[in-house]
């Protein structure tokens, strides 16, 4: 295994995603005796959804119960404690930065290289898929703030998902961080919006201050939990923006040597959906099934797009949610969340997508279907 940080330089460092692992994802992990944090991360039991109406009140606000409870463990804690699992079962973990000279050299020497470097620069030759692709900027402003000392909703934990029209989405969830319990703020900004503010920040301190002006602005009930609240160390914050993107799976090496690319660098979707850490365990699992059943024969180029094709049966109901869920929202959409907050049966099939976006195929993502359901649902 080949990582250019350290489990050090890992934990020491810089918040890098949210990852709110929802119970399908978590399985995989369990499965291969690597959820190391199940007695001490706060369970995520359901989710509440909330619409930013004028006036600062919800137009739209529910809440339902996950079936199995979702969890998130800060990168920073899991990636050290996994890096130490390859070396006690006997891998070799090599602290370097990868080139594509460096993967012509491991093409040479081993049957199979797998290239998982997500948004970094060995990501670039593997080829955008056009079809897949639909977007050429960012979609969203993007900012982390894990804190400690946010007020817990009333009833069970969950994942807080609020929708400011015209504006963005914001998201918090409880977790787990190198200090303790905490909570991560998600906030979207649609680009050029209002919330799209983090450019002229400079310090944590003021990362946490325009993390509750936005609240205070255009999400007073949110605001409401945030008197108590502090960051939970210097390193918690984090803004950027990508461009979503579907890659082509193969990559052809100057050689002519096919590596094949895995998780971010393949399905790399906008984190509106929560979607990313469980693609990415999703496709490990996935992956390691196809490379079992491949017995002693070669990983060859054929192989390879096979093997990603059956990823992508799942990653693609994912990334057609995500995209979606990037537009404004359609009148069905609407429909489907304002049925919600009187229909539990509704509410529950919506919360559990999360964990099966194949799910949402049938009535979400499809108008017709949404009519059907919520027809045959109010009876």
């Amino acid at each position: 295994m080949v990582s250019n940080r350290t489990p050090e330089d890992i934990r020491d460092g810089r918040v890098m995603s949210g990852q709110a692992m929802f119970g399908t994802a978590l399985g995989h992990e369990r499965a291969l005796g690597l959820d190391l944090w199940a007695g001490d991360c706060p369970p995520i039991e359901g989710m509440q959804v909330a619409v930013a109406g004028p006036g600062g009140e919800a137009a739209i606000r529910w809440a339902a119960r996950l079936d199995t409870p979702a969890r998130s463990v800060d990168q920073r804690l899991k990636m050290p404690a996994w890096m130490a699992e390859v070396e006690r079962l006997g891998g070799k973990i090599i602290i370097h930065d990868a080139t594509v000279d460096d993967l012509e050299a491991y093409a040479a020497q081993y049957d199979l290289v797998l290239v998982a470097a997500g948004k970094g620069p060995l990501a670039s030759i593997f080829e955008r898929d056009l079809p897949r692709s639909p977007y050429r900027a960012p979609q969203r402003a993007l900012a982390l703030t894990y804190v400690t000392g946010l007020a817990p909703r009333p009833g069970h934990s969950a994942v807080c998902f609020n929708l400011i029209p015209g504006v963005g989405e914001y998201f918090v969830f409880p977790a787990l961080t190198v200090t303790g319990p905490c909570e991560i703020m998600v906030f979207e900004g649609l680009p050029g919006g209002p919330m799209d503010c983090w450019s002229d920040v400079r310090t944590p301190a003021e990362h946490l201050a325009r993390s509750r002006w936005i609240l205070e602005t255009f999400l007073p009930w949110e605001a409401e939990r945030c008197e108590g609240v502090e960051l939970t160390d210097e390193g918690g914050v984090l803004s950027g923006r990508f461009t979503p993107v579907v890659r082509r799976p193969v990559a052809t090496l100057p050689s002519g040597a096919p590596v094949l690319g895995a998780a971010d660098v393949v399905v790399l979707n906008d984190p509106i959906t929560g979607q990313g850490a469980n693609n990415a365990a999703k496709c490990a699992a996935s992956y390691l099934a196809a490379i079992l059943e491949r017995g002693e024969q070669s990983f060859d180029a054929a192989w390879m797009e096979r093997t990603f094709a059956r990823y992508w049966e799942d990653a693609r109901h994912v990334t057609t949610w995500t995209n979606m869920l990037l537009a404004p929202p359609p009148p069905h959409v609407l429909r489907i969340l304002a049925a919600a907050e009187r229909l539990p049966e509704v509410a529950s099939r919506f919360v559990n997508g999360f964990d099966d976006p194949a799910d949402y195929a049938g009535w979400f993502t499809d108008p017709a279907g949404a009519d059907e359901y919520l027809a045959r649902v109010e009876g």
